[in-house]
């Protein structure tokens, strides 16, 4: 009896695995960037990304549950699952979405740090504190997480030994941006954007 192409060794135990590896890599990449999203507050483009990741997994478990025997299945879903978190962050990164704090301590040209950010476009807010040894400014500066690179390369030049701590903020409003304009890097965004408003 002639078996087609789907019944054959070549498809189950060669082409399937890598189909479910790639198809995890996928599912466990959204499911990373819809965690991301929902921690960021972007609560219109989550579900986007949970619909189309429940969807993929069906289709891997599925065709899993049709091969039960079929152990490399299992091999390649647990590595499609590890990869994809990997892959997850990778994208997060690439991304670099959101706005964050820098709060700086230093002892040294605190006053000069505060102009430099400010003639960069940066705002800055300081003030005075005791350390352990000395009068020290606490300068804190909410920037685009995209712009960080920048903002400690000018604290560095001021300060190499300046102590410097960087944490994740939900939101924002007004303040002092940089004004260069930032890469559109989530497709549809604008559009969302702009429904937004129209409501």
């Amino acid at each position: 009896m002639e078996t087609s192409f789907f019944d054959s060794n070549i498809f189950s135990y060669g082409l399937l695995p890598v189909l479910i590896f790639l198809a995890r890599v996928c599912d466990v990449s959204l499911g990373t960037l819809r965690i991301i999203f929902v921690s960021k507050g972007k609560k219109y483009i989550a579900p986007f990304l949970g619909f189309f990741e429940v969807l993929i997994w069906i289709i891997a478990v599925s065709r899993i549950m049709q091969n039960l025997d079929n152990y490399i299945n299992y091999i390649a879903y647990a590595a499609g699952f590890a990869s994809g978190n990997f892959v997850g962050m990778i994208i997060e990164e690439r991304l670099a979405m959101g706005i964050q704090m820098i709060r700086v301590f230093t002892g040294e040209k605190g006053l000069d740090l505060i102009k430099s950010l400010n003639c960069n476009g940066y705002g800055a807010t300081s003030i005075e504190a005791h350390g352990a040894k000395e009068k020290i400014h606490i300068i804190y500066t909410i920037i685009h997480r995209n712009e960080i690179a920048d903002v400690l390369k000018i604290i560095n030049s001021y300060n190499p030994r300046a102590f410097y701590t960087i944490e994740d903020v939900k939101s924002a409003k007004e303040g002092i941006f940089h004004p260069r304009r930032r890469k559109n890097v989530i497709p549809f965004s604008n559009i969302l954007r702009d429904w937004r408003k129209g409501k």
